[in-house]
């Protein structure tokens, strides 16, 4: 039964919905601050660029988003308030590097209608109050007192009912509001009101101004020395105030950001509905307005906020594409365009329709999403780990070991690729053609298998075989030096680096020398109680060639030991627990912490933060990387460190925000890796997996890798067909014509390797495309790419007629095969028992795929059913059919084959609108609503009467804050059936905001495991500005609250495992299960996504 819900974020929102800048880390610092709807982002402006200082989730949907300075400051305040009506004013604590909460509350009436065109919150330039447009009809005020802190709340009545927009002017002696608002016959004007604080009321204010363009809808205020307001319009840009009024037509646009450029306010950026970016200039002549002026800049993503950093540095915020910082240049470029873009934040929002793919076939799904909108509508392949891009690969059967050499000291690459083999070492170079091609390096002995290799200082190579270490004249090849290992005693391990050779021979015996320029001294010997497994001396001191302590792991008693160089003195030992012996050890420094890795012989890995002056181990940590032995190796990729662990599972370990995360890598199984950075193939890896060797770029390092696609066309639906290797969307373009826009609408078909499009077919005018599907019919073994469309009229409220049309792909071309005309709009289409079901309008139909006499074939209606308003989503399953309304919740249908007819079962009576429906499983359906809610409801077979049976009961209920599009059941990650959450059921959804979701049914043993955890967790982790857990859980709408239940936020959970030590002892305590099996509980989970 799927009743036990793990809710889980693959992929954080990244609409930006707004973005201010001011000083609020410090008084010198400036910060550019940006909400992604319910995460905030801090950044500070470097001359590097932006530097991320903090990226934190907030228990809310964010409708406003400002800084401020009360008196008495030196540097900004952070208010917020968010769409549940909830306010917090955050302030930055340096010591901490953390936001604290300055004041928090609940700015909510009991009665008055929300606000149609979003909340609105402004702050007084003088910081009298807060003023805010919640509700119609009325104006909320929360004053500060004299010491900048919030006073008591109160509303006052505004007479205009349809607002559009409120500000603050400035430079006025008494706080005063500018109003934009409708009026009951459709025209715009403005008003100003004063506020009194002492009569908490409204008095008529300095000025008004009546019968504005009809388009207008933003408001700027204009600072001092001018004051004042902009008025933007769709067609004209109005300056206003007690003393002036100047107008200038524009080109028709919607203005939807502006960002201003001075503090004086005389030039402002505005960025409109098509993504052009205009610079618009107030003329004057001593602090007198004498005009306007407006000037095209440039192209840009369609922006949702513009804020002016710096030096003609401006970020651009977008909620359809990616966000972007830009550069204004002073001199146009070749096209005329005076902005340059530096650097693209991906945004894959809105995500209108995704599918779950497997193009590799490797067993690991990818989703493919349509993302964005308008110009900026593109596709983007989304999947889990770090792919490598093979560039070059070679037979090799056998290989035990690889290192890469270079020919001299101070070169900049390396030449030499060593393999090693049971019972040789084969030697590769990169020749002139740019291949690999065997060589020699006549110091080495290449009868036996090489135990390590390493690049030593002053030109020279070492080689250890299991007899000797070899030191080699780069330049000349030739053997200088070799030391001997005692006659019975053979070498086990070895490794080394540019001046030290660490080995150990049977017998326990660990011997350290020092490489010199043609010598090898034998430094120190030690004789240790057992055998040894593994050894390094990777150095992460101050001295890159020289490393002060040696990591040594242990046969026998299972321990890993450091001892000091080049002394050899032992200084901590740790006992690992357990049979399994460490296999690789590894020193490494990430983000400039040390930390020793250890790596067992049954896929675990163990990692201890490494005290480099005292040698102690602390903070240890346990996870799961495979199921077979483990070889770390250190790689470089974009001048940072990463470990490559090799194994069953290849993983690539690396650190963000000072924690250590790890990525699957998209390979099936590693034996050995090493880097191998040639001229021909530079930052490359040399991997040997199953019978080859192959070189190969890595993607940059990152949880989620994201490919995108930009068409420069909306699509909005998608879907894959394995038979044809080939991808269908339905997209429509906007050509922005002088006269008027217009749109177009097409089928294409896309190749699924290349995103190519490789065919295109039309639709006629008004005509959209609304649901696609790739099936085929029962006895007929074809694929078939179905599109159900719309005839969207001007002048109908609904459609009243649409096509369905069936496609077949031949030769890479789409061919109609058939069409069928309906009587709305065909909503949705799912295979059924080899037909066809469409949900059009408010009637649900099925279609059977008839042969002609002619030998084509025809869609035939064999029987439908109506009852509701529309029917937007359906899903099936066997006979049954799962329908979500547009406001009628879920309704449950069934198939009956004797009768020929669909039949209601049951439904869910209450209103929900719904935005996306799924099955579960054959009892349990999942639903999402435009509430931002989720819920699950069960079929109740058992039910004793008719009317119980009758009814689908509501079994869960979750605010996951996000609007859901589409829910399709799959996995971003590799599911190996062996492992624990191969078991586990999931599904992905994808929202407005980019959000890639998972939702995991778990067994109601780990739920009620989980849930203790999460009552826990909610007690340590406060919420930023003192928002509620439990409240921003809790299902929520117009009708009624109610909290979560049967949904787990695995978001929350698996924050458990950036604790630090104590709080994870803190929560193990009341759990009364040891922190090592937390974590592994919760690692576990982590898995999913």
């Amino acid at each position: 039964m799927s009743t036990y819900n793990y809710v889980v974020t693959a992929h954080k929102p990244t609409n930006v919905t707004h973005s201010c800048v001011g000083n609020f880390t410090g008084p010198q610092e400036l910060n550019l601050i940006i909400a992604k709807c319910t995460r905030i982002e801090i950044h500070l402006l470097t001359p590097q660029g932006l530097q991320p200082m903090l990226d934190v989730p907030i228990y809310g949907r964010i409708a406003t988003l400002e800084l401020f300075r009360p008196h008495g400051e030196t540097q900004d305040l952070l208010f917020i308030a968010t769409e549940r009506y909830k306010f917090c004013v955050l302030q930055w604590d340096a010591d901490a590097n953390e936001v604290i909460t300055r004041a928090m509350g609940d700015v909510s009436d009991r009665i008055g209608r929300p606000t149609d065109n979003g909340q609105i919150g402004i702050i007084d330039p003088d910081c009298r109050l807060i003023g805010l447009h919640l509700y119609d009809g009325l104006f909320k005020v929360i004053p500060f007192d004299n010491k900048g802190q919030l006073k008591e709340a109160f509303n006052i009545r505004l007479e205009e009912l349809q607002v559009l927009d409120i500000k603050f002017l400035y430079g006025c002696p008494k706080p005063t509001i500018v109003v934009l608002y409708q009026d009951n016959k459709d025209a715009r004007h403005v008003k100003t009101y004063e506020v009194s604080l002492k009569d908490k009321d409204f008095v008529e204010g300095p000025w008004s101004q009546n019968n504005l363009d009809n388009g207008a809808d933003l408001l700027i205020p204009v600072p001092p020395p001018f004051c004042g307001v902009l008025i933007i319009g769709e067609e004209t840009i109005v300056y206003c105030s007690a003393s002036a009024f100047k107008a200038i037509p524009i080109r028709p646009s919607i203005t939807r950001a502006y960002g201003r450029v001075d503090a004086d306010g005389s030039r402002y950026l505005l960025g409109d509905h098509s993504g052009l970016l205009h610079l618009l200039v107030i003329a004057h002549e001593k602090e007198k307005v004498t005009g306007l002026k407006i000037e095209l800049l440039g192209e840009t993503s369609i922006a949702s906020t513009i804020s002016y950093l710096d030096n003609a540095f401006v970020y651009v915020g977008s909620s359809y594409g990616d966000s972007q910082l830009i550069k204004l240049n002073l001199q146009p470029d070749a096209k005329g365009s005076y902005v340059e873009v530096l650097e693209r934040y991906v945004n894959l929002g809105p995500i209108v329709d995704f599918c779950v793919v497997d193009l590799e076939r490797q067993g690991q799904g990818q989703v493919v999403t349509c993302s964005g909108a308008y110009k900026d509508g593109s596709l983007r392949i989304v999947r889990n780990g770090i792919g490598i891009n093979e560039q070059a690969s070679v037979e090799l059967q056998g290989i035990k070991g690889m290192w890469s050499l270079r020919s001299a000291t101070d070169d900049l690459y390396d030449t030499f690729l060593v393999v090693s083999f049971i019972s040789e070492t084969r030697i590769l170079a990169m020749n002139l053609e740019d291949e690999l091609e065997e060589t020699e390096i006549e110091g080495f002995c290449s009868q036996v298998q090489t135990l390590f290799c390493h690049d030593a200082v002053h030109n020279q190579l070492v080689q250890v075989t299991s007899s000797s270490v070899r030191l080699v004249s780069s330049t000349s090849r030739e053997l200088r030096h070799e030391w001997h290992a005692p006659a019975d005693y053979s070498i086990n391990v070895a490794t080394a680096n540019a001046t030290q050779v660490l080995l150990a021979t049977r017998g326990g015996h660990l011997v350290y020398l020092e490489i010199g320029d043609g010598i090898l001294i034998e430094k120190k010997h030690a004789q240790l109680k057992y055998d040894i497994s593994c050894l390094d001396i990777n150095p992460i001191g101050e001295n890159p060639n020289f490393s002060n302590l040696a990591a040594v792991g242990m046969w026998t008693d299972i321990s890993v030991r450091i001892f000091s160089l080049p002394d050899l003195n032992l200084i901590t030992e740790e006992h690992l627990g357990g049979e399994i012996i460490p296999r690789s050890v590894l020193l490494c420094a990430f983000e400039g912490i040390p930390y020793l890795l250890c790596a067992l012989g049954d896929g675990h890995l163990l990692n201890f933060l490494l005290n480099t002056t005292t040698g102690e181990l602390t903070d240890r940590k346990k996870v799961s990387l495979g199921t077979q032995p483990i070889t770390l190796r250190t790689f470089s990729s974009k001048n940072t460190t990463h470990v490559f662990a090799a194994s069953d599972r290849p993983t690539v370990i690396y650190s963000s925000n000072k924690k250590l995360l790890y990525s699957n890598v998209n390979l099936k199984e590693v034996s050995h890796m090493c880097p191998f950075n040639s001229a021909a193939f530079p930052d490359s890896l040399a991997i040997a997996k199953e019978g080859e060797l192959t070189i190969g770029t890595i993607d940059d390092i990152q949880k989620l890798h994201i490919r995108s696609i930009p068409l420069g066309e909306h699509a909005r639906r998608i879907c894959h067909q394995e038979q044809s290797r080939t991808f269908a969307i339905c997209s429509l373009k906007y050509n922005q014509s002088s006269t008027e826009d217009s749109e177009m609408h097409f089928i294409r078909l896309l190749d699924d390797q290349t995103f190519e499009f490789i065919s295109t077919y039309s639709l006629d005018q008004f005509e959209y495309g609304c649901s696609i599907l790739s099936c085929s019919f029962s006895d007929d073994s074809n694929a078939y790419y179905c599109v159900g469309t719309a005839y969207v009229m001007p002048e109908e409220n609904e459609p009243t007629k649409g096509r369905i049309l069936v496609f077949m792909v031949e030769d890479g071309k789409l061919q109609l095969v058939a069409e069928k005309e309906t009587k709305g709009a065909v909503y949705s289409l799912n295979a059924f028992n080899g037909k066809l079901l469409a949900a059009i309008n408010q009637k649900i139909q099925l279609y059977k795929w008839m042969l002609r006499d002619d030998g084509t074939r025809e869609l035939q209606s064999e029987c439908g059913h109506h009852g509701h308003i529309l029917a937007l989503y359906v899903q099936t399953r066997g006979d049954f059919i799962v329908v979500g309304d547009l406001m009628k919740s879920i309704s449950l249908l069934i198939y009956k084959h004797e009768e020929g007819a669909i039949e209601e079962r049951a439904r869910d009576y209450n209103a929900n609108w719904m935005s996306a429906v799924e099955i579960l499983d054959d009892d349990i359906y999942l639903g999402a609503e435009n509430n931002f809610n989720l819920f699950t409801v069960r079929k109740n077979s058992e039910g004793a009467t008719d009317e119980e049976r009758g009814r689908l009961e509501v079994v869960g209920e979750y605010h996951l804050g996000e609007f859901v599009n589409r829910f399709r059941h799959g996995s971003l990650v590799m599911r190996l059936p062996d492992s624990d959450v191969g078991q586990i059921p999931t599904i992905i959804f994808g929202t407005v905001n980019g959000v890639i979701g998972v939702i995991a049914s778990l067994p109601q043993d780990q739920y009620v495991f989980m849930e203790k955890l999460q009552t826990n967790l909610r007690k340590v982790i406060k919420g930023v500005g003192g928002l509620s857990h439990e409240q921003w859980r809790s299902f929520y709408s117009e009708k009624k609250t109610v909290d979560s239940r049967n949904f787990l936020d695995g978001d929350l959970i698996e924050s458990f495992l950036d604790l630090g030590r104590s709080r994870m002892e803190e929560i193990s305590k009341t759990m009364n299960v040891s922190v090592e099996e937390l974590m592994k509980r919760v690692e576990e989970l982590t898995r999913l996504h």
